[in-house]
């Protein structure tokens, strides 16, 4: 295996962990614990959930460590590509990571709140109730903000994929188009009430998923194909006229 196939594995590799924890922590734990509905009941199943909330936080933790290392990974294989599109795609996935590790303080704010420590029974139930819905939803508008940059790194990431030569083109586009999906869907959930119930606000960004889930398993199991420099044809070499 040479370097640059060795570099696509383990870009796919971390791109994986990438994709497992993010769909633990985004999709699973929250349907799990049922972070929806009347706040009594999200108070009674965050509380008797409170191993798989904590679940959730490591698993984002993982999640953001591994894709601070990913473009850095991605940037060694495409520069030769496009280096200012690489150092593009760098910085817009870069950025993320801060904006999530501030955000995962609402979190553990969550967690000190349901914990019922001591200094916390001078407030009342329905006080502390209040509380832990208002991290909560703080959490949501961090991750709503940071959707942006879940766009914008695709599109440089997607240029990259469909100009290699080495990548599936429809890898690529997929990617692109992903990152229009997010920032539509950014716009919608922010400029019009009633968005999220909508049909379109279900599909919008499943380009991104699928570009993102191809592209993981594409760069981990098959790997990068070398473009082939054309030999030199020695009969055609002999006939070219000498020149001094």
């Amino acid at each position: 295996m040479n370097g640059r196939q060795g570099t696509a594995r383990l870009a796919g590799f971390i791109y994986l962990i990438v994709v497992l924890c993010g769909t633990v922590y985004l999709q699973y734990v929250p349907s799990a614990i049922k972070l929806k509905g009347e706040p009594s009941i999200i108070i009674h199943h965050l509380t008797n959930a409170e191993l798989l909330f904590k679940i959730g936080i490591l698993c984002e933790l993982i999640c953001w460590v591994a894709f601070l290392i990913l473009p850095i990974i991605l940037y060694k294989l495409f520069k030769p590509v496009h280096d200012i599109a690489a150092k593009l795609m760098v910085v817009f996935a870069v950025v993320q990571v801060p904006i999530s590790f501030i955000n995962l303080l609402n979190k553990f704010a969550v967690l000190s709140l349901a914990g019922g420590a001591t200094y916390l029974k001078v407030f009342p139930a329905d006080h502390l109730s209040a509380q832990i819905l208002f991290y909560l939803n703080l959490y949501q508008q961090g991750n709503f903000i940071n959707q942006i940059f879940w766009g914008l790194w695709l599109y440089p990431s997607g240029y990259l994929v469909f100009k290699s030569g080495f990548l599936p083109k429809t890898l690529g586009i997929l990617l692109m188009a992903g990152c229009v999906g997010y920032l539509l869907d950014f716009l919608g959930i922010f400029l019009f009430p009633g968005y999220d119930k909508t049909i379109i606000s279900n599909y919008i960004t499943l380009p991104a998923s699928l570009g993102e889930i191809g592209i993981c398993l594409w760069l981990m199991i098959i790997g990068i194909k070398d473009k082939q420099i054309p030999s030199l044809n020695l009969e055609q070499l002999s006939n070219e006229p000498q020149r001094y």
